[in-house]
């Protein structure tokens, strides 16, 4: 009890002195708890909205694509419209009804923009059936009743500006069809951002499968007492196997399945962040408590002096950093909720729309929150405790100050360059690995003791790069300038771990820019040598060409020759027997003009002969094939071909690493009309002279539909970059937290300094420091640890960038390019992030009364 008490008392007199570690336990709490809350409340608006949509058994072709793929003919697979009333004829069977849904179409409103999502969310085109009502209700107008009638959900016509009315066009494969909007509908459950337009089941059909008397999946309803699973099986045995039998939780699973890869990816990424801000608030939280500790070495030594035992003075630290994690984890728990609402925000403005009558705070989010905070806290306070529990009432007596230990400082470099040696050594067998996936593991190991071994020798190395940094930046402050430099190296140990937390995040920004630039350097130099193509025509969302903007483009005057690229699905079996699934590229024999690609064997333009192809050299090597030899392909909903090999391409580079190509006439010879994939982008190139004429005409030839992108050479590298950049943009963001978190280490670090110091910058006050003196010399301390820091975390990062680099050479990517710019802007920005740091507790400092400053203990 005596133990409690006197935490609390200390917990409580120096609650200022710990209020920015509390906070850093609550931001690394908040990111944690918040990344909870947001993929809980994303799984529960998918459930919701499955549930909703799902009939009891629901009927679909066996070849059906996922609910995230489009069809690569642009024709979703159909079923008969007799199955319908054979349905019906089942006993237990209360409705059916038959639905067209389609999500190869785009939707463009009167001034010819798309109005669909952005952001990753399709367009859904769906006839309207009675079942519709269970997800949604009519806002405004009626419902669509024939060929011009179109209806569009509510949140789509308030984003554009849409009122009955309105014309809108859809593009499908089968043409471009004009109706006006006579209604508008609005979701029961969220939807998460698709744009839905619904039309009378006649005009679906003609529209969107090519004819009537087809849908793509039949909904039916089992009367009261009936289970889904005796539903089924009745079904099946009615129906015959040829077709896929799901109830709603077989349909709900499914659609979870599809969602499960992009959640989970989030949520990984945004826990690990988290971790990194839990890795930096630990430097926090040790210092912090190292440096009270020091402070009251004069009142532990009393405590031990009168009676109090080592387990007990150990203990009294660990109770004050259990109430630490206890308050910033309820916080951050708190904290975190507002967090996934903003989330929930931000996906909104970029088209998922997640409603807030979702949110979902499974009792799962504030347990971990809580059990981290507190649990990383306490770990955190546990060697500053340790030591406090060292300390002998008569050395407390005697020092205001704990000793340094010689023997720790000499134990932490020999470990310090230990761990550093072999995670170097790590970095360098991930550089010269020879296989990606070994290389991978040597990587992830460097990185790991690398971090650790410049963590642990950093006090060590702080004298010698603090002394070289005040000759160039401090020593044209003069004594000023002096002073601050001392006073950085007066602990070392507490300069080496503030440095280390914001070493941790800029190692991470500089070995992921090294990464970043040398992947755009890489794609950029395989670009120039490879592609001989003027100009790219693709879909930013995957969808097919369709034939209507196939045949503008090819009318395009200026252009040499228009070449098509086609995926086709297959299953090929090797002069061994084996059998293996793969995607065949078909395109004109103009590709090799195209795209250079390199042979190992044979010519790439005899491969366009008549059934010919070509391989990898990775799948000729696994499977024995070599040039002249026959291979068996079955092509999905077509025939089975002989084709024989006249080419095996070198697999290097990224761009069609692996691809096997074959002509587009092989491929309209054993596949149905109907069933040709359509092209998933366009290759053309201009007549000599023509370019920049050739690249205006078919950007106007093109303009009717905005679904497709025209880019030159110039464009798709800049296209790249912007990728890269914004992936690289969204990766800095999360890592600012673990940078706010470090710039909290060294305001705490300055501000409990400055107490400690309190006698000390009275003393010179006194003899004649001025205010505007004393606050420089603070703030000069902090930049130069701020630099410290900077230093070592981007020489750190760009080994990692640069062993990471050697890795990806493995996989085409052979560019090596160090963003100097952005090393040295970091560089740069940190001095100032320094100069932050320091503005609370400098003008702190200014403000103490002399006489009191001198009188204190």
């Amino acid at each position: 009890m005596t133990v409690l008490k006197t935490s609390l008392r200390n917990f409580f007199a120096h609650k200022g002195r710990m209020a920015l570690s509390a906070v850093a336990v609550l931001l690394s709490v908040a990111f944690v708890s918040g990344t909870l809350v947001f993929t809980d409340t994303m799984n529960t608006t998918f459930d919701k909205l499955f549930a909703s949509t799902a009939s009891d058994v629901t009927v679909s072709p066996k070849a059906a694509a996922a609910n995230d793929e489009i069809p690569q003919n642009g024709r979703p697979e159909s079923l008969p419209a007799s199955l319908v009333e054979q349905a019906r004829k089942v006993e237990g069977v209360k409705d059916v009804q038959g639905s067209v849904a389609s999500t190869s179409v785009t939707v463009v409103d009167a001034k010819n923009k798309n109005v669909g999502p952005t952001g990753g969310a399709p367009t859904i085109a769906v006839n309207w059936t009675p079942n519709e009502l269970r997800s949604v209700e009519i806002a405004s107008g009626h419902e669509p009743r024939g060929p011009t009638e179109v209806v569009v959900d509510g949140a789509t016509a308030e984003k554009h500006g849409l009122k009955l009315g309105d014309e809108l066009r859809t593009i499908a494969v089968t043409g471009d069809f004009t109706a006006k909007i006579v209604g508008t509908v609005e979701f029961k459950v969220t939807n998460p951002g698709a744009t839905v337009v619904y039309f009378d089941t006649a005009t679906a059909q003609r529209e969107l499968l090519g004819k009537t008397g087809l849908f793509t999946q039949v909904s039916v309803d089992a009367k009261p007492g009936v289970s889904d699973d005796a539903l089924k099986a009745d079904l099946a045995a009615a129906l015959g196997g040829g077709y896929k039998l799901q109830t709603a939780a077989e349909v709900a699973d499914a659609g979870r399945e599809s969602m499960a890869g992009f959640l989970d990816v989030m949520k990984y990424a945004m826990l690990g962040f988290a971790g990194i801000a839990f890795l930096v608030g630990i430097f926090l939280i040790v210092n912090t408590f190292s440096m009270l500790v020091a402070q009251r070495t004069r009142e532990i030594g009393l405590m031990r002096a009168i009676g109090s035992s080592r387990k007990q003075v150990n203990r009294s630290v660990l109770v004050e950093a259990l109430l630490l994690g206890l308050v910033g984890s309820v916080a951050g728990v708190a904290a975190g909720v507002g967090l996934a609402v903003g989330l929930m925000k931000l996906m909104s403005s970029m088209g998922m729309e997640l409603s807030t009558r979702d949110l979902t705070v499974a009792w799962t989010t504030p347990a971990v929150g809580l059990a981290l905070g507190i649990v990383v806290t306490v770990l955190a306070a546990y060697i500053p405790a340790r030591r406090a529990g060292k300390v002998s009432p008569m050395a407390a007596l005697r020092d205001a100050g704990t000793p340094a230990d010689g023997r720790a400082g000499r134990v932490r470099g020999v470990l310090g360059l230990v761990l550093s040696g072999a995670g170097a050594a790590a970095l360098v067998a991930a550089a010269r690995a020879a296989e990606a996936g070994p290389g991978s593991l040597w990587l992830g190991l460097g990185v790991v003791l690398t971090l650790l071994g410049f963590v642990v020798v950093g006090p060590l190395l702080a004298g010698g790069v603090v002394r070289a940094l005040g000759v160039v930046v401090l020593r044209i402050f003069g004594p000023v300038g002096r002073m601050a430099e001392r006073n950085a190296l007066r602990n070392p140990r507490r300069t080496g771990a503030t440095a280390a937390a914001l070493m941790i995040g800029l190692a991470l920004v500089a070995g992921l820019s090294v990464v970043g630039s040398s992947m755009v350097a890489s794609a950029t130099e395989e670009l120039d040598r490879s592609v001989g193509a003027d100009y790219i025509v693709r879909s930013a969302t995957g969808q097919p060409i369709v034939p209507q903007a196939q045949a503008a483009l090819e009318k395009t005057p200026g252009l040499d020759h228009v070449t098509e690229y086609k995926w086709v699905e297959a299953r090929i079996t090797d002069p061994r027997g084996k059998v293996s699934a793969a995607d065949l590229a078909a395109t004109d024999p103009t590709y090799v003009k195209d795209l250079r690609r390199e042979t190992t064997a044979g010519t790439l333009t005899d491969a366009y002969g008549e059934n010919a192809m070509s391989v990898g050299s990775d799948y000729a090597t696994e499977h024995g094939v070599k040039v002249g030899d026959v291979l068996t392909v079955a092509f999905k909903g077509g025939d089975t071909a002989k084709l024989k090999v006249a080419a095996i391409t070198a697999d290097v580079g990224q761009v069609d690493k692996g691809a096997m190509y074959t002509s587009v006439s092989t491929v309209a010879r054993h596949l149905p009309a109907e069933r040709v994939p359509h092209s998933l982008l366009i290759l053309a190139s201009a007549k000599d002279g023509q370019e920049t004429q050739a690249y205006q005409a078919l950007k106007d030839a093109l303009a009717p539909y905005p679904q497709y992108k025209v880019s030159n050479q110039a464009d798709y590298k800049e296209e790249l970059q912007d990728q890269v950049g914004q992936l690289l943009n969204i990766v800095y963001g999360l890592l600012a937290l673990a940078i706010v978190v470090a710039v909290l280490g060294v305001v705490n670090t300055l501000a409990l300094s400055v107490v400690e110091r309190t006698r000390e910058i009275g003393l010179m006050r006194a003899i004649g420091l001025s205010r505007r003196q004393l606050r420089r010399m603070i703030r000069l301390e902090s930049v130069v640890i701020a630099l410290f820091g900077a230093l070592l975390g981007l020489g750190l990062g760009m080994g990692w960038g640069t062993a990471a680099q050697k890795l990806l050479a493995l996989e085409g990517l052979g560019v090596l390019e160090i963003p100097w710019p952005t090393i040295v802007t970091v560089f740069v920005g940190s001095a100032f992030v320094g100069l932050f740091a320091a503005l609370v507790p400098a003008f702190r400092a200014g403000r103490m009364n002399v006489l009191n400053a001198i009188a204190s203990e």
